[in-house]
């Protein structure tokens, strides 16, 4: 089992940035829920999630930013992805979760 997803923390005042690098798929996304989860449970913090060196995605990653967005609303946090690769900006398109969990709009071509 290769796990290949790199997570690292970015703490600054209120605002948690995660800097994502690899794949989101079922053996890395407990990897991204243990990172991200306990993020979306203190209250005033905004959580932003940096996509951009994430070159796949399935719906097992779907279903961690499902969860953390459901957690930030019952704890008053914010949660935003940014700089999505298009393949993955169009997982969530297809899925209509573009229309419920804020995405940068800057959408960045695959590698």
């Amino acid at each position: 089992m290769n796990i290949n997803l790199d997570v690292e923390m970015i703490e600054q005042d209120n605002m948690t940035t995660l800097v994502l690098s690899g794949e989101i798929d079922a053996y890395t996304a407990p990897v991204l829920k243990e990172a991200l989860l306990p993020l979306t449970k203190q209250p005033n913090t905004e959580i932003i999630v940096d996509l951009e060196k994430v070159n796949y995605m399935d719906s097992t990653g779907l279903g961690v930013f499902i969860s953390a967005l459901k957690s930030s609303k019952e704890h008053s946090t914010s949660l935003k992805l940014i700089q999505l690769q298009d393949r993955v900006h169009r997982l969530f398109k297809i899925t209509s979760l573009d229309s419920i969990i804020t995405i940068d709009t800057t959408v960045r071509g695959g590698n």
